[in-house]
């Protein structure tokens, strides 16, 4: 027979599968700071020399990490997604901004779809909140605000339909968005009729999501970053535009 006897776990190996699922599952998130060990181990309810030991093993792993002075933080373990290498040729065609765009249009759309399917109401009530945050931000024009409610709406929906790999791959994608290597959003929000556009577009997904309608959702997805393609394509031909005509200028003026 297949069955061996069950061998009484250690506390430590428990903490470890605890802290290891909340990685996995998103919840704590990198860079994020873990309470101070007394507090730690007492919402755990372990010994601190348990703690410690499954703290150990963590940082061995990669999960976690010691900044002297300041706490165990969970490891930056997103920032290895992308080699330095790649995400600097990344920034130096542009053809890879449009494939970004490309490859998030597909995910997205169907981390949509499967929300609308998948999440709980409590899922649903998080991007709705976002998407309320997003309407009173509306009104006050800061660009900077924008781009971060934009984020993390979109992270409240892959986070929504459940699947971690899913989750760590939009993370990684919104790391290098984060860090302008494909275009800076702030860009996005600075023109009136854009920025009525975007959050028009938010709402149609947010109604689809609430609706809990799975079509609806990617397809609003779907037309929300084609409009943010339309949107860069014009802006890069009119920097370009721009460049020659600030070059035909020279020439009139200064023969």
């Amino acid at each position: 027979m297949p069955f061996r006897p069950v061998q009484p776990e250690k506390l430590s190996s428990a903490v470890i599968r605890q802290i290891e699922q909340l990685i996995l599952r998103g919840i704590l998130r990198p860079g994020e700071r873990l309470p101070p060990e007394r507090e730690l181990a007492e919402r755990m309810n372990v010994s601190r020399p348990s703690l410690r030991d499954a703290i150990g093993t963590l940082q061995d792993s990669g999960l976690l990490t010691a900044r002297p002075g300041a706490g165990i933080f969970v490891a930056d373990v997103l920032g290895s997604a992308f080699a330095p290498a790649l995400t600097e040729l990344f920034a130096r065609h542009d053809e890879a901004v449009f494939d970004y765009l490309s490859f998030r249009r597909d995910l997205e759309g169907l981390a949509a779809e499967r929300a609308a399917r998948l999440a709980s109401d409590t899922d649903l009530a998080v991007v709705n909140a976002v998407f309320e945050k997003m309407v009173a931000a509306h009104p006050k024009r800061n660009s900077d605000e924008e781009a971060r409610l934009d984020a993390q709406f979109h992270m409240a929906i892959t986070e929504a339909s459940h699947n971690v790999v899913m989750l760590h791959m939009m993370r990684s994608m919104y790391q290098l968005l984060r860090d302008g290597v494909f275009y800076n959003r702030q860009v996005m929000f600075k023109q009136r009729t854009t920025r009525q556009a975007l959050l028009d577009q938010h709402r149609a997904i947010n109604d689809a999501l609430q609706g809990r309608d799975p079509e609806a959702a990617r397809a609003a997805v779907h037309a929300h970053l084609d409009y943010v393609e339309r949107a860069l394509r014009d802006q890069k031909r009119g920097e370009s535009n721009e460049t020659i005509a600030l070059q035909r200028l020279d020439h009139e003026t200064n023969g």
